[in-house]
């Protein structure tokens, strides 16, 4: 599977945010610290890979490819489907774990965009995207 990196890191980062979130919302402050730092080290990693993908994206758009954030977050285009339940089941986890949980970690709803993050990195590394159209003159 193209990009089984990308999608092992999503369900790994899932996990791992699934793991300190839950006993803590379940325990209260005792283990409060830990699903608070383990948020805030997730979302911080989301936003170079935020950036990565969007910088990979444009240099694709630079090249010929006509990159759209649409295809690029994998709502358009052939990708296999695989790639795309695994991506968007383990944002739909993230998404589902940090709502049950807002309340008593709050800081957890930043944690879905990386998983998204990741979707889009995933689209702009192996995405196929149509060649882009000369502009008419």
């Amino acid at each position: 599977m193209r990009g089984a990196g990308i999608v092992r890191v999503s369900w790994v980062t899932t996990a791992l945010f699934t793991l300190t979130v839950v006993p803590a919302a379940v325990a209260g402050d005792a283990l409060d610290g830990v699903a608070l730092v383990t948020a805030l080290v997730l979302f911080a990693v989301s936003i170079p890979v935020w950036g990565y993908a969007l910088v990979k994206a444009a240099v694709r758009t630079t090249r010929g490819d006509d990159v759209l954030v649409a295809s690029l977050f994998l709502v358009d285009g052939p990708v296999p489907k695989p790639v795309r339940w695994h991506l968007f089941g383990s944002l739909a986890v993230s998404v589902a774990v940090a709502l049950a949980t807002a309340v008593a970690e709050p800081f957890g709803v930043l944690v879905p965009m990386l998983p998204l993050g990741l979707i889009g990195l995933w689209g702009a590394r192996h995405g196929a995207f149509p060649q882009r159209a000369e502009p008419n003159r």
